[in-house]
């Protein structure tokens, strides 16, 4: 069976499933942003008020520098080489990176500062430079500070995905839900999908599982999970095919299709997407969160609105 995305309508708020970076819960509801800022993909709470910046600085700067200790003894560390050299590492005791153990970072365009960098790590998680940065160099080492704090607070056995955090993830979701504990059984229904990307992913850690996770949220947040269900393909089939698709040039591109097409019939929708979207991702780089999620949909937008804009000044 053949899967494409397809266009459907679906404005405003999504409900959508986020695992806790802090242990093994599950939560319903807005997808994380300013209206829903939850906790940092470090464990470090997220806390209002002149304070919060500080805080994760410190935090930020105790891990690379005890991380610099152990690997290269004291002294000032590359902070963009350790992430690099750690991901290595783990590549040669074994772990199943897909693409290999190569970090790649993305500035955005600006001409003038404050500069912003992402960094996304082997397995596809995206962390973005926390600090306000004078140059392109200082965004690149501020956000594989946050990536590398990341990296390391990830090793901890907590954030492995066995069958004992499974279950604990899959009650938790059940209980948000109300729902019978039969449907974590049935791939058909949400929990039973949920299960089936959390088992598919053992032995796994979470950021080693994002990749998948991010798919998934913006299969939902583009309308694509709802109009393949209207051709009658089942969750089963639809996991089973997006397990084994990267998130690529092409996935992106048949997304900003979809919102091109909601655009004519509802104009100025992109525009509104984008804004929201761009508002979640400076929402979470500046609280060190996690945002691969906010920012392939930020792309995807941009993408959609150049070629709006392509269209219209041809018409």
């Amino acid at each position: 069976m053949a899967f494409s995305s397809a266009s459907s309508n679906q404005g405003g708020k999504r409900p959508s499933a986020v695992l806790d970076d802090g242990g093994a819960r599950l939560h319903w509801g807005p997808q994380p942003g300013i209206r829903n800022p939850g906790k940092p993909a470090t464990g470090f709470p997220v806390q209002q008020g002149s304070n919060v910046s500080a805080m994760l600085n410190e935090a930020v700067d105790t891990v690379v520098n005890s991380f610099a200790r152990h690997t290269q003894g004291y002294g000032r560390v590359n902070v963009m080489e350790a992430l690099q050299e750690f991901w290595q590492m783990k590549q040669s005791k074994g772990a199943d990176l897909k693409n290999g153990a190569l970090v790649v970072y993305e500035t955005d365009q600006s001409m003038t500062p404050p500069y912003v960098c992402y960094v996304t790590l082997p397995g596809g998680s995206c962390f973005g430079s926390f600090q306000e940065c004078t140059t392109k160099a200082d965004a690149r080492r501020s956000a594989a500070k946050i990536a590398l704090m990341n990296s390391v607070f990830n090793e901890h056995p907590s954030r492995r995905i066995t069958e004992t955090f499974i279950e604990k993830a899959v009650s938790d979701a059940i209980s948000s839900f109300k729902g019978p504990r039969s449907d974590s059984e049935n791939p058909n229904t949400g929990i039973g999908a949920f299960r089936f990307m959390l088992e598919s992913s053992k032995g796994r850690s979470m950021l080693e599982f994002q990749e998948l996770m991010t798919v998934f949220q913006l299969l939902h947040w583009n309308g694509s999970l709802r109009a393949m269900r209207e051709r009658n393909c089942t969750r089963q089939e639809v996991l089973s095919h997006y397990s084994n698709r990267a998130l690529d040039d092409d996935m992106r591109s048949q997304m900003a299709l979809d919102w091109i097409a909601r655009e004519q019939e509802s104009p100025g929708i992109i525009r509104l997407e984008l804004e929201q979207a761009a508002s979640e991702l400076v929402a979470a780089r500046l609280g060190g969160r996690e945002l691969r999620f906010s920012k392939e949909k930020r792309d995807i937008l941009v993408l959609a609105l150049s070629q709006t804009c392509s269209v219209d000044s041809l018409a």
